[in-house]
């Protein structure tokens, strides 16, 4: 390997450097290294963290190097491990690699170690891998990482001896790294880390953290490098990039412009060998090391007999995949005496100036090609235009061969504009074993989302649930109270004829609205802050539809507000007296880690739903069984942003403050074994839709509760907050006075007495006495019904609904308003 490390200081020198454009217009200095300015350029992005992007000459990913230089950075880096190390050790380690920048320098440090297994983070979630942890990058404008291992115990195989290698480009504040040996030392402790990185950037404040850090979880940390250096930045540096960036920003151009005609791609078939894996996503072995290296030759044969007679080409990876294609290129340099160069795409938009004094000379942009989880946008391909290649290799896995990548607009398009020559290898996604467990999860759709599915945007919300929106489930109030109360049908099974608003209540829930939103978002606040804390870094929220889907939406949004999180979220059916939805569960475990998910409601009445949800986790391991709830009056829960009972606006109405969703179904002849629960979406009540304006309300008071919910959440996090159960006391107590003699018609609190009155044939409603306005809402429903609201004392809710203990049409008028006497 030694001819890879000499040759990679050679290609790092140039007659510029191409960070002088940067230093000289925002006093940025970089310092350290005789090497680092050969290692390293410098470039301008749009990050609200971070202005300047350090550019690696070495790594492969924005500026195309011989891609014998490229690997031999990494093994050279791995045989320094392997040295630090010794033989034993070295011949236990795992080495894991952070996505996208990192992926084939932590392939290439496991191969310098030898006999290493390689894992890397991904972006990408598969459906049917079960999640052994995931992380967040707090810098980066993407956060979500996914460790997707094929086998369950590569983390953990080798006990405490096997030390974790982590790998990624550069080592600035250390946070990502730390954060990540944190996250996994909880769960698979061991004696030794070692992180491997090209550049070590940290300041001298951070420099001193490793060593407490080692201290702080009972481990020996070692750092390998290449090169140590600082970034010394002005003040107003961030202030000064974000104009230099506006003012050298060309216009934004149509989507797609003819240039005429222009080369179409050839496909290079690979006869990529069976069995060896696209890439580290899921794990990659010795084994599957050796099976590569001795199909690289006849590989390398085929793209150099379909490139005829090119003498500059450039091998062009994708996102994550960086090693495979990274290897074509060594094999390639081998096999041919053309000048080839490797770089890869990224999701990163960094500013192009074509100037030898900046790292980024040329920027393509085209559109995701691979159907990423959160959601299309561009992808970019730096230093390829204007660099003089007669052609161009595109190497994808099967995943990214989608029409996208072919559309005239979309890579391929955007390189033969600038090539002779483009050719497309390629390679096999990589499927890891079926398990039984993992074939259940794989017969399950993916989520519904908006807008085909409830008015919330797509990334708002993920429903597993089925649609049932075409057919005909709901039934009058009265049969339905009727069915239920003489056995002859559970609630789930039919749906309540949706309740219009009259106007005078519309304008009821919008005056609500306006004096709870401030109090709402406190406790929305203080609940998300909880449970960072308390279940971080990096919470899967799964609330219970309908009531929770909107608080777990504001949850998302305020962990998105306050700190760049982007957490997934779904909501999944929970049916009392029937359990959770255990095809739903089935999908969560095999797409996350079932420690991560965080159920969500929106409020507690007596606690069912919380024992209810206990009973039906028993039989899956690795879920909590605690709710996060934005009001807990009942004292059921230990996760909740308030325990007062006040007015939830999202009480007062059904699915018009849902996402147009109903509420959920489960019935024999719709819902079959390996079905999600059903709910309906109802399009037809979109003129009446306020979902999106009470979340946009709430939302836009965050930042006026912000300091009060930062004392909140520290308080409640010293706090006892164990139960009390005192909600499910006063219903039994209120059920025997009141001769009902079942306490599920006892319907207790303000959002659950709304409900009574929306769907149920409400009796009376119990009010505390001197309730004011939280029950402005309650008092004009119930006069719409006809139903007396007797003022109580000693109640420790607002108010408790109370359903007719002995209904009947007969016994009650066949309206339903009538009441018969206690």
């Amino acid at each position: 390997m030694g001819e890879h490390v000499s040759a990679s200081r050679e290609e790092a020198v140039d007659v510029e450097w191409s960070g002088n454009w940067v230093a000289e217009r925002l006093g940025v200095e970089l310092v350290g290294d005789g090497e680092l300015r050969e290692l390293l350029g410098l470039a301008l992005r749009r990050n609200p963290k971070r202005a300047h992007l350090l550019v690696s000459n070495v790594l492969g990913k924005h500026v195309p190097q011989r891609p014998s230089v490229v690997y031999g950075a990494g093994f050279e880096l791995g045989e320094r491990v392997r040295d630090l190390l010794g033989e034993t050790e070295a011949g236990c380690a795992v080495v894991l690699g952070y996505a996208e920048t990192a992926t084939g320098l932590g392939h290439a440090v496991a191969d310098g170690l030898g006999v290493a297994p390689y894992l890397h983070s991904t972006r990408r979630p598969v459906a049917g891998v079960a999640p052994a942890g995931g992380f967040e990058e707090s810098h980066s404008h993407a956060t979500s990482h996914l460790l997707l291992p094929e086998d369950p115990d590569l983390l953990n195989s080798a006990g405490q001896g096997a030390p974790l290698v982590l790998v990624d480009d550069e080592f600035s504040t250390g946070n990502t790294v730390l954060n990540t040996i944190r996250a996994l030392h909880e769960r698979y402790p061991r004696d030794r880390y070692v992180i491997v990185t090209l550049v070590d950037m940290r300041s001298g404040a951070d420099q001193g953290r490793l060593a407490e850090f080692a201290q702080e979880i009972g481990a020996r940390v070692d750092l390998v490098a290449r090169a140590s250096g600082t970034v010394r930045l002005p003040d107003g540096v961030l202030e000064k990039g974000r104009s230099l960036v506006a003012s050298h920003e060309k216009p934004s151009s149509p989507s797609f412009v003819d240039p005429g005609p222009r080369p179409a791609p050839v496909r290079v078939e690979l006869d990529w060998p069976a069995g060896v894996p696209d890439g580290g996503r899921h794990g990659f072995t010795p084994a599957h090391r050796a099976a590569l290296e001795a199909a690289l030759p006849d590989l390398a044969a085929r793209i150099a007999a379909a490139l005829g007679d090119a003498r500059r080409v450039l091998v062009l990876g994708f996102e994550e995949l960086m090693y495979a294609p990274l290897r074509l290129g060594t094999a390639l340099e081998d096999a041919t005496t053309a000048d080839v160069r490797y770089s890869t795409t990224t999701r990163s938009p960094v500013l192009a100036v074509d100037d030898p004094g900046y790292a980024i000379r040329s920027r393509l942009v085209f559109p995701a090609h691979d159907d990423p989880a959160d959601g299309p946008g561009d992808r970019y391909a730096y230093n390829v235009a204007g660099a003089g290649f007669d052609a161009v290799v595109a190497v994808v896995d099967s995943t990214a061969d989608t029409p996208a990548l072919h559309a005239p607009d979309g890579l391929l398009a955007r390189l033969a504009a600038h090539t002779g020559q483009v050719l497309l290898a390629v390679v096999p996604s990589y499927a890891p074993s079926p398990t039984p467990h993992r074939q259940e999860a794989a017969m399950l759709p993916e989520p519904l989302r908006g807008p085909a599915f409830s008015s919330y945007a797509a990334d708002d919300v993920g429903w597993l649930l089925q649609d049932l929106s075409d057919t005909v489930l709901e039934a009058p109030t009265e049969e339905r109270e009727e069915a239920i109360q003489s056995g002859g049908a559970h609630y789930a099974e039919s749906l309540p004829v949706e309740y219009q608003p009259s106007p005078q209540y519309q304008e009821l829930f919008k005056a609500a609205l306006a004096t709870s939103a401030a109090r709402i978002a406190r406790a929305v606040g203080t609940v998300t802050e909880t449970v960072l804390a308390e279940r971080g870094p990096r919470p899967v929220l799964v609330s219970l539809a309908r009531a929770g889907t909107p608080v777990g939406v504001l949850m998302r949004r305020w962990a998105q507000h306050r700190h760049g999180l982007d957490l997934p979220h779904y909501a999944v059916s929970i049916v009392r007296g029937r359990g959770i939805d255990a095809n739903a569960l089935r999908w969560l475990a095999a797409h996350h880690d079932p420690a991560d998910v965080v159920f969500v409601d929106g409020w507690t009445g007596k606690g069912a739903i919380t024992r209810e949800l206990a009973v039906a986790l028993e039989e899956f391991d690795g879920f909590n069984p605690e709710i996060a709830v934005l009001a807990d009056p009942g004292g059921c829960v230990r996760t909740y942003g308030t325990r007062e009972d006040f007015l939830i606006p999202s009480a007062c109405l059904n699915s018009t403050v849902s996402g147009l969703i109903s509420r959920t179904v489960l019935r024999a002849d719709l819902v079959g074994p390996h079905d999600f629960h059903g709910g309906k979406f109802y399009r037809e009540l979109a003129g009446s839709d306020v979902s999106g304006y009470f979340l946009d309300t709430v939302a836009a008071r965050f930042d006026e509760v912000a300091d009060a919910v930062d004392a909140e959440a520290k308080e409640l996090l010293a706090a006892d907050r164990a139960p009390t159960w005192e909600g499910w006391a006063a219903v039994e107590r209120i059920s025997e006075e009141y001769g009902i003699h079942d306490v599920n018609l006892v319907k207790p609190g303000v959002g659950e007495t709304t409900r009574v009155l929306l769907r149920r044939v409400p009796w009376k409603i119990l009010a505390k006495r001197g309730a004011g306005a939280d029950l402005d809402h309650v008092r004009l429903l119930a006069e719409q019904r006809g139903v007396p609201v007797e003022e109580v004392d000693g109640l420790p809710y607002t108010c408790v609904g109370l359903i007719h203990p002995k209904f009947t049409r007969g016994a009650t008028g066949a309206d339903g308003t009538a009441v018969t006497a206690k």
